[in-house]
């Protein structure tokens, strides 16, 4: 008779399952020749994909059977030496728990009107690597969104609602129940999660090397990754790769807490980590911080589109990261020969200082300041505002 257990307890039982760091059966590598590939395909590795090569020439290769993926990446490196492997990490949208109480609400921190991008120059382009987006949004219907296609995602499609949200507070149509940053740019979106047998959305490395490619063949210079993970040398080589095109990326600090370890690909040299603050300048209680933060941006309490249509309430990283895009796209298509550093340098000095005096763990340089970046007209209504009357509506 097979030993008896407990019954979980009601705390136990909805707790969420912890979600998976690396996929268990491949790994990834980068930098390998086909004479080293072929070596290691007579050893009995499979190439399971590979990258255009356009940023860098990454496979997820599937070890043969018995071999651990640590052996694996050993054999990968004494194949080539010139190469570099790490495990098949996995990367989630840094999207927090919704807000239930009376007090949510939408507002405004930095000082943005919705005719910021048009007195700031020529309506930018923004790269957005996410989920999927529902353009039919009322938010979203007739905006200049295209969907760029052509990844082979390992399993069913992602859910629609991380990606309209990013996609709504930075292109949201002007007028809508959740107006965009800059609503007369174009964005150029691609579809990089998918479900994998579980109920969360996911990406990988290759996933992400092959959008980031498909990005820097449109010649797209600012992409907003609202997305974290775990450190991997290969998606490290591949985005520093990117920025030496000249690739300007903007990613979540991550929602671990104030102790977890460093998120990425927010803190990979050149990345712009974006931390969140709620309406007080407060941090977001669930940011990860650490020395690799740059800017924070309003991420608490936030009214975004839905998926499935109208608007909700959601806190998170990830929604403080296309503020911080937003003003790097404009900067980018106003001063064409400013390069990624002093793109960066210009956000970094153009901000709110909280916390500590200078830079620091929690907010960095402190809260992004549209207002130097550009003149807006003080009659304009700014993008996000507030609602008035303390009650769980939009505003």
């Amino acid at each position: 008779m097979p030993p008896s257990h407990p019954a979980p307890s009601a705390a136990t039982a909805n707790r969420p399952l912890p979600k998976p760091v690396r996929a268990e059966h491949s790994i990834v590598a980068v930098g390998l020749t086909s004479t080293s590939l072929a070596r290691l395909s007579a050893q009995g590795f499979r190439t399971e994909m590979q990258t255009k090569g356009t940023l860098a020439s990454v496979v997820r290769l599937v070890p043969p059977r018995g071999l651990s993926l640590d052996e694996a990446q050993r054999r990968v490196r004494m194949v080539d030496a010139g190469a570099a492997a790490d495990f098949d990490h996995y990367y989630y949208t840094d999207e927090g728990s919704a807000c239930s109480g009376p007090s949510c609400e939408a507002i405004s921190l930095i000082g943005w009107s919705g005719s910021a991008s048009e007195q700031c120059g020529p309506a930018p382009t923004i790269g957005l690597i996410d989920t999927g987006i529902n353009r039919e949004h009322e938010a979203l219907k007739g905006q200049a969104i295209e969907v760029l296609s052509g990844l082979e995602l390992r399993g069913s499609p992602s859910q629609q609602d991380h990606g309209t949200a990013i996609a709504a507070i930075l292109v949201g149509r002007s007028g809508s129940s959740t107006p965009g940053l800059v609503p007369g740019a174009r964005l150029l979106a691609v579809d990089a999660f998918y479900r994998d047998g579980g109920t969360t959305d996911r990406t990988d490395v290759i996933t992400l090397v092959r959008a980031l490619e498909t990005l820097a063949e449109r010649n797209v210079r600012v992409v907003n990754m609202s997305l974290s993970g775990s450190p991997n040398e290969v998606l490290k080589r591949a985005i520093a790769s990117a920025q030496a095109k000249g690739m300007v990326i903007v990613a979540a600090a991550g929602n671990n807490g104030a102790g977890a370890e460093p998120s990425y690909p927010a803190a990979y040299p050149g990345v712009i980590a974006v931390t969140a603050v709620d309406k007080k300048l407060a941090i977001y209680s669930r940011a990860t911080q650490g020395e690799y933060i740059d800017l924070a941006a309003p991420g608490v309490d936030l009214w975004v589109a839905s998926a499935g249509g109208g608007s909700s309430v959601k806190s998170g990283t990830s929604y403080a990261v296309p503020f911080i895009s937003a003003a790097a796209a404009i900067l980018s298509a106003s001063s064409g020969t400013l390069n990624a550093t002093d793109l960066q340098a210009t956000l970094e000095s153009s901000t709110l200082d909280l916390g500590a005096p200078g830079r620091d763990k929690t907010y960095g340089y402190g809260l992004l300041q549209a207002s130097s970046l550009c003149s807006p007209d003080q009659s304009e209504t700014p993008v996000a505002h507030s609602s008035t009357d303390g009650k769980s509506e939009l505003p």
